[in-house]
């Protein structure tokens, strides 16, 4: 993803926001801030290594779940603490 310019009125509220293969991520300033362990969005890939392996080399740990229905998955931590989970698609057998 590929952070883009923010219209003016929302530029001046902080934060940031991204653009890549059609999603669009808006990420808020919040004062008071407490990463949320639990609460998290899923981020269906096309591959899950490739996320991983970045994540990795940066210092995060990954943890991998093949609990859930026809997705491999893993979580992840970024550095304010909030978790992250990847999907994707099992391939068929």
């Amino acid at each position: 993803m590929t952070e883009v310019a923010k219209p003016a009125v929302p530029a001046a509220r902080d934060g940031c926001w991204f653009r890549g293969g059609g999603p669009e991520v808006h990420l808020g300033v919040e004062e008071n801030f407490g990463p949320a362990r639990k609460a998290h969005p899923g981020i269906l890939v096309r591959s899950l290594r490739d996320p991983a392996e970045r994540l990795e080399e940066c210092g995060h740990e990954v943890t991998w779940d093949d609990d859930f229905p026809g997705h491999d998955r893993f979580y992840a931590f970024h550095k304010l603490g909030n978790r992250l989970e990847f999907l994707g698609p099992r391939p068929a057998v």
